[in-house]
């Protein structure tokens, strides 16, 4: 019989939180800022086909950092449980804080239960009619959750991302301005004033998508040419 090597419950967590951590690290940054026409999602992400940001139900949005596949499998099983939920209830029993519990319980168990925990670190937004109704939930690969007050920095350098964003921020700046701070926080380790537009994949949860384009659906990818037209417009 080969015995095994015995390893403490609290180093087998510190061990795997390690783990994660160094994986969630060496990804680049996610910014998710909320402003005054909605919430803008910005990626440093140069691929323009594996996207880091993605739509999941009418009025909210995903954003993570970390290895591609784990996060997009947990997009795709989100979609799935809000358009589950959706059909079977009401449209308006989807909510980012549902959505934020099953991930949570989801990163949990795999953190708990699995060899390895997910080297991800995701943020659930749901733009509200209001401002004061905005939502934006952290979660991290061991399954804890957050509710965070006008934006999320993720992955990478992110306490120097939020350091940046948290100096500029206010409530009253529009999209042009909070993707402007987005682009100057996303360059905050690079020896450049502010990321080129082409440089980050970006999106939108509009506020009043459905008096603007007459669309439920708020969530709205943004090209570098409408990046720049959209901060020349506020600058």
């Amino acid at each position: 019989m080969v015995q095994q090597f015995y390893v403490s419950p609290e180093q087998l967590m510190k061990d795997r939180a390690d783990f994660a951590r160094k994986g969630i690290a060496r990804g680049r940054s996610v910014v998710v800022v909320s402003c005054a026409h909605g919430i803008a999602l910005v990626a440093e992400n140069p691929s323009p086909s594996l996207h880091k940001i993605g739509e999941i139900y009418d009025k909210i949005g995903f954003a993570a950092v970390g290895k591609y596949n784990e996060f997009e499998s947990l997009r795709q099983a989100g979609v799935r449980y809000a358009d589950v939920r959706g059909y079977s209830y009401d449209r308006e029993d989807v909510t980012a804080r549902g959505l934020a519990s099953v991930y949570a319980q989801s990163l949990g168990a795999v953190f708990t239960a699995e060899q390895k925990p997910f080297e991800v670190e995701l943020a659930v937004a749901e733009v509200g009619r209001n401002q004061a109704q905005d939502h934006l939930y952290r979660l991290t690969f061991d399954g804890s959750i957050a509710d965070e007050d006008g934006f999320v920095a993720m992955g990478g350098q992110a306490e120097r991302v939020s350091e940046v964003i948290a100096a500029e921020w206010n409530a009253d700046m529009g999209l042009g301005g909070a993707l402007r701070l987005s682009l100057k926080a996303l360059a905050a380790d690079k020896d450049v004033d502010m990321l080129q537009p082409s440089a980050v994949e970006a999106a939108v949860l509009e506020r009043e998508s459905e008096s603007s384009r007459g669309a439920r659906r708020a969530f709205r990818r943004l090209g570098a040419e409408e990046i720049t037209q959209l901060m020349a417009a506020e600058g």
